[in-house]
């Protein structure tokens, strides 16, 4: 099994998959091998270059919350925050000065008037166009949590500056009952207890009975650091000179 990150991993700057790696894919799918998105985006935001190509069996998605089989959508695996979590979101969105976004059912839900500024002036420290298509804003994004706080896959903290960050990190970090990881440096995500794409790996190798010495993971950020230390680093050193480079360069 490969388990791929998508931002900053597998898609290009245009957020496309280049025919060199969709080549690689189909070759995977010719050997037996497994190829599965693990990404912290929704089910929703999956690009039709990603859900449309060839090779990608699975979507692990909202970091871990959800398990997808691409070729029905079927939702195969969820986990979600506690609703005590959600309470707490709720308490902390005020008392941090945060906007939040939501994740529900594999929609990203967020704040009218963030939606509004990124609209109206950009946005520095993320793509603005990617927040424009993926976000559906709501006027009450707080209500609209709490109405749902059974089933929330994600919440996702941003701060427009890394101070204000770093000074809501330590309540933040210090939820119960959570998970608590980051896929840029102006956000804090927000999980279930035992939610994360290791996790979710763990869950879909144990149902297609792939063992972890089976497995290369990649990505690029702190929300996909726990997938990549399941990787068995104590038999990197009996792979051929050539996979050792490749792995070691992840």
């Amino acid at each position: 099994m490969v388990a791929l990150d998508l931002d900053g991993t597998t898609l290009n700057s245009e957020r496309e998959i280049t025919p060199r790696t969709i080549a690689a894919f189909e070759e995977c799918k010719r050997k037996g091998v497994h190829i599965v998105v693990s990404t912290g985006r929704t089910y929703s935001t999956l690009p039709e270059n990603v859900t449309g190509a060839p090779g990608i069996e699975y979507a692990i998605t909202s970091n871990g919350a959800h398990i997808n089989y691409i070729k029905t959508g079927e939702a195969i695996y969820d986990n979600f925050l506690a609703p005590s979590a959600v309470e707490e979101v709720a308490r902390l969105k005020v008392s941090t000065n945060a906007y939040i976004e939501v994740f529900i059912d594999g929609i990203a839900y967020t704040d009218e008037s963030y939606y509004e500024e990124v609209r109206l002036n950009g946005c520095e420290y993320r793509s603005a166009e990617y927040v424009l298509w993926s976000r559906r804003p709501v006027p009450d994004i707080t209500r609209l949590m709490l109405e749902n706080k059974e089933r929330i896959e994600n919440v996702n903290f941003i701060y427009p500056t890394l101070d204000m960050l770093e000074m809501a990190r330590p309540a933040v970090e210090a939820m119960e009952n959570a998970t608590i990881t980051s896929s840029f440096p102006n956000n804090l995500e927000v999980g279930g207890p035992t939610t994360s794409k290791k996790t979710a790996l763990i869950e879909l190798m144990s149902r297609l009975g792939i063992d972890k010495s089976e497995l290369m993971c990649c990505g690029d950020a702190p929300n996909d650091i726990q997938m990549i230390e399941m990787l068995p680093w104590e038999s990197l050193w009996q792979m051929p000179g050539a996979a050792l480079r490749i792995m070691l360069t992840l």
